[in-house]
């Protein structure tokens, strides 16, 4: 009896046991169960997490910063490059001023691989303000989007709910966690098994809209590959619904918002990328959103408003289902889409989301896709060539391969730029072409704008304005009336003609300086010495000059070096450039004078300059390794083959480039019918070039051709044979076969070379041709001195204008060679607007080359934990040139403007007691022209290339640029305006410039002394 009640008893307490099981399992079911509905832990717990991650922006740089590497939403706004852009921007002349720090929380949960928490934006782009401030320039993408929750139209979000998320805005429960709707997400993993034996099954999507959001923003190519990528989506979405706290409901409109804002719909050509819901029906549909809003917000009363509410709304359903995939449905099969919108039309109608109505209307209502792109708003280059010169600047700077990109960047840019001086410059210049407005500028008259005959819309005017600041140059205003992309002040090569007076001046008075360093200390009997034995004008006159001045201090002699006085006859023929060259004066009133280099630079007198450019280069052939006299005079100076050998590779290779041009696109018979050609048409002749060209071919195949090119000349089988004979291979050397054939030997050398070798490139034609180039001058080095000479001399120059070049490079000059040639002195080796402002702003800085500034400052990713503060960090000035130097130049610039080829110019700016802003400046007329000459130096033709006026100035101690006017084409030979007419229009724009010129006047932050000299 005891035993069965023992047993009774394990009995009873295995029952209890399993009821008390029973019922924990029950109550966590329960509680489980509540949880889903309710999200009521995880909203205490995720939202005591959320809060705690935040970011500050602090003072100086952050260097435990953390950027994401990668994520479409990431990659697009800029976030994955910036760590490399920081760096390269404080390797410039940028600092960090202020950067965002992660709380602990944030940076614990963004290491272990969670996206970051804070409110991301919808919205971003491209913002540049001026220097005040204000917004010049603002790109934002996607363009169309809704503004918020209530302006969603409800059939658009009910519609969305009902495919993507249905329980998304469950107003029952305000704690929900969006992240998850447990129904669909079980159906997802309950399909697991069957896609592990069927992997091609699909299984309904466990996704929600805030975890698609997470997924096609920050997952590497917005896509979840494997289950640890969806749970770094899921838990992110889930912290970041409960940013503000336990109740969601705020969070959950938001993401129903950002999701029709975002959700990405492929690429369009011509458009781009396509992101969100107003973008996809303006590129695929040309539906505007404004009007779809409106249509789908309003009940459809009559038949017409119910068509155009079905033709939106089929629209709409069509970019909810492509999201799904895009590329396929919107490019590859759009039938296919059409169908799954139909098909889900009946679905919605069945679920009462929409009535019977708008669904037949629907039904009855094809997709039907705009078939060109949309074309962006027209844009006026006129007014936006500052703001572009500033984007073209940011692409450098950033690293940034194209506008496009750049536009999408969270980034907000200050610019230099002064808008509203810019706004009044361009308008009077978007102005110009109106004939009665140029009359009222006084633009019109002699050397100026014939108003009657001159076309004045073909007339292109730019001006860039800079302003020195302490350690750096702004740009201020950079106009033109082009209404093209291209920027004529940085990017053309115009002829700017005597503009080039002022780089050639720059360079003497450098050369004076150094004179001046090598010889003031030395006495006069030394000096006297050095005066003998100097081969080149300028150190004879240098020493001659030190020996007699009773002051010789730096400045004085300077001063000296302007009273220099140079002819300015035409008469002389000067060898220069590889040849025989004359030049004119613009004013033929000038050509008996003599005149001093400052009266030659006040009316921009050619002549003079010629002669000084040629003294210049003379002292740099002088200064080489040899001295250039000594190799001239000497016959057995070593250097002399050098010269005459690099003279005849040169030449050579000119040659050889021309022919190869010729040659290089024929077969070898049409390049040996073309060498035949080449000489006039006797048997000796043609036997020269073909047993050159084709030295194997037998008696027969020669015999042929001379017959063949000689038709009317019987010639019998025996002379055919001795021509063959004596002409044969290695019977003459290169240079007497060319002789005899009367074509050039390297012509002869090349057709022959090419017949093995057809499809040479030209760096293999020069490679095999180094001994055939020497061989074909060998005439040159048995010549006497005087013609080996001249070629010596033109060797001589050009490493004088390489040295030149460097000199005018140090100063700002754009491109890699000058002409050499004493023509480069008077404009022959072109020249850029931007550039020669940048030899003004040397000259007006004392010889400090300043950093040139057009944006002071970047702000990347506000608001964001990525987010940067940058501006200009400490900047280091260069010196180029010599302060005494500089101030020389402005007191001879200051002297055109008050009495030379600029002075129309003088008093238009004046200081606050209304007297005026002291000024100077260069004047410089272009005439690229094409000429085409004819036997004994006969000008056949002359076609205009492009005309050009320039003014480059500078106005007080702190402002400086050029102004340019510029004709492209034929039509250029219509006009006869020199640089008066851009000394004239900056005269005109002086209202307009005038109070920007104030505000540099009165303001002290950025004061400094004034140069010296000014």
């Amino acid at each position: 009896m005891a035993k069965r009640w023992m047993q009774v008893g394990r009995w009873a307490r295995r029952a209890a046991v399993a009821a008390a099981l029973a019922t924990t399992v029950a109550a966590a079911g329960y509680a489980g169960w509540q949880e889903m509905q309710t999200s009521r832990l995880q909203a205490r717990l995720l939202s005591g997490v959320a809060q705690s991650m935040t970011v500050t922006l602090r003072e100086g740089p952050n260097p435990q910063a953390r950027h994401p590497k990668h994520g479409p939403y990431n990659e697009r706004l800029g976030y994955t490059a910036l760590p490399g852009q920081l760096d390269a921007l404080t390797h410039d002349v940028y600092a960090i001023e202020q950067q965002a720090v992660l709380s602990p929380a944030l940076d614990r949960f963004m290491a272990g691989g969670g996206f970051p928490i804070y409110r991301e934006k919808t919205q971003a782009g491209l913002t540049l303000l001026d220097r005040n401030g204000a917004v010049m320039y603002s790109a934002r993408y996607p363009e169309r989007v809704f503004d918020g929750f209530g302006d969603v139209p409800k059939l658009v979000a009910d519609t969305l709910l009902f495919i993507e998320n249905r329980e998304l805005l469950d107003e029952d429960q305000p704690r929900r966690n969006p992240a998850v709707e447990w129904d669909r997400f079980g159906a997802a993993v309950a399909m697991l098994p069957l896609q592990m034996i069927r992997p091609g099954q699909r299984s309904p999507g466990g996704s929600t809209l805030a975890t698609q959001i997470e997924k096609y923003r920050h997952s590497p190519d917005g896509q979840t590959v494997g289950s640890v990528e969806k749970l770094r989506q899921m838990t992110s979405a889930s912290v970041r619904a409960y940013s503000d706290g336990e109740d969601t409901t705020q969070a959950r409109r938001r993401i129903l918002v950002d999701y029709l804002n975002s959700t990405p719909l492929t690429a369009r050509s011509g458009f781009g990328e396509v992101n969100g819901l107003g973008d996809g029906l303006w590129a695929w549909f040309g539906t505007d959103l404004a009007i779809a809003k409106r249509v789908l917000g309003d009940p459809a009363g009559d038949p017409r408003t119910l068509k155009l509410k079905a033709l939106a709304y089929k629209q709409v359903l069509a970019l909810l289902l492509a999201q799904r995939r895009p590329s396929h449905y919107l490019i590859q099969d759009r039938v296919a889409l059409d169908r799954l919108a139909d098909a889900h039309l009946r679905a919605l109608a069945q679920a009462g989301v929409i009535d019977p109505a708008l669904r037949d209307a629907a039904l009855a209502t094809p997709l039907v896709f705009r078939e060109e792109a949309p074309t962006s708003p027209a844009t006026s280059y006129v007014e936006q060539k500052a703001t572009n010169a500033i984007r073209a600047r940011l692409l450098g700077m950033l690293g940034v391969s194209n506008l496009y990109a750049l536009d999408r960047l969270d980034l907000t840019a200050q610019s230099t730029l002064d808008a509203e001086t810019q706004a009044r410059v361009v308008e009077v210049l978007g102005r110009l072409n109106e004939p009665d407005y140029a009359r009222s500028l006084g633009l019109t008259g002699e050397r100026l704008l014939d108003a009657r005959n001159n076309d004045l819309s073909k007339l292109v005017y730019s001006i860039t304005l800079y302003e020195r600041g302490p350690e750096a140059n702004y740009l201020r205003v950079q106009a033109d009336n082009l209404d093209q992309p291209l920027d004529i002040n940085d990017g053309a090569k115009l002829d700017l003609g005597s503009t080039a007076k002022l780089r050639t001046l720059a360079t003497y008075l450098q050369i004076v300086a150094e004179l001046h360093s090598r010889y003031a200390h030395l006495p006069k009997e030394l000096l006297g010495d050095v005066e003998d034995e100097a081969s080149d004008n300028l150190t004879r006159w240098a020493t001659s000059w030190l020996a007699a001045a009773p002051d010789r201090r730096l400045p004085a002699m300077l001063d000296a070096a302007m009273e220099r006085r140079y002819s300015a006859s035409p008469g002389e023929v000067f060898f220069t450039g590889g040849g025989q060259h004359s030049f004119v004066n613009f004013n033929k009133d000038d050509n008996g004078r003599i005149l001093t280099v400052q009266e030659a630079l006040r009316n921009s007198v050619n002549l003079p300059f010629i002669r000084l450019m040629r003294d210049v280069v003379q002292f740099y052939m002088d200064e080489g390794a040899d001295d250039g006299a000594d190799i001239l005079r000497t016959p057995d100076h070593p250097a002399r083959q050098a010269y005459l050998a690099r003279f005849a590779d040169r030449e050579g290779t000119d040659f050889l480039n021309r022919f190869y041009n010729d040659y290089r696109k024929r077969t070898p018979d049409e390049a040996l019918a073309r060498l035949a050609t080449r000489s006039r048409p006797v048997p000796h002749r043609l036997a020269v070039i073909f047993r050159s060209v084709r030295p194997k071919a037998g008696l027969a195949e020669f015999s042929s051709f001379l017959r063949g090119r000689l038709p009317g000349k019987a010639l019998s089988d025996t002379e055919l044979s001795a021509l063959y004979s004596k002409y044969g291979p290695d019977r003459f050397p290169l240079n007497d076969l060319g002789y005899l054939a009367r074509v050039h030997p390297l012509e002869l050398w090349l057709v022959a070379w090419l017949q093995q070798h057809p499809d040479a490139k030209r760096a293999e034609v020069l490679a095999a041709s180094a001994d055939e180039r020497q061989e074909s001058y060998r005439w040159l080095f048995k010549k006497g001195m005087a013609a080996q000479n001249t070629r010596i001399r033109i060797g001589l120059e050009e490493e004088a204008f390489q040295r030149i070049t460097a000199q005018w490079r140090s100063v700002g000059y754009p491109f890699e060679t000058l002409v050499p040639s004493l023509a480069t002195a008077i404009g022959s080796s072109a020249d850029r607007p931007a550039a020669l402002a940048e030899l003004m702003g040397l000259i007006l800085n004392d010889g400090v080359r300043q950093p040139t500034v057009k944006i002071r400052s970047l702000h990347f990713a506000a608001g964001t934990p990525y987010e940067a503060k940058l501006g200009l960090g400490p900047l280091q000035g260069e010196r180029v040139l010599r302060p005494e130097v500089c101030a020389t130049l402005r007191r001879a610039l200051m002297d055109v403007a008050q009495n030379g080829t600029a002075k129309r110019v003088w008093g238009s700016f004046k200081d606050p007691a209304g007297a005026p802003i002291p000024m100077g400046g260069k004047t410089g007329t272009g005439d690229h022209r094409l000429d085409r000459w004819g036997p004994g130096g006969v000008l056949i033709e002359s076609k205009a290339v492009n005309r050009t006026a320039t003014f480059v100035f500078y106005i007080g101690d702190r402002f400086f640029g050029t102004m340019t006017a510029f004709v492209h084409g034929p039509e250029a030979d219509n006009y006869r305006f020199t640089s008066a007419l851009p000394a004239q229009l900056l005269k005109s724009l002086a209202p307009a410039l005038q109070p920007l010129i104030d505000q540099g006047t009165t303001r002290t932050a950025d004061t400094r002394p004034t140069p010296t000299g000014l």
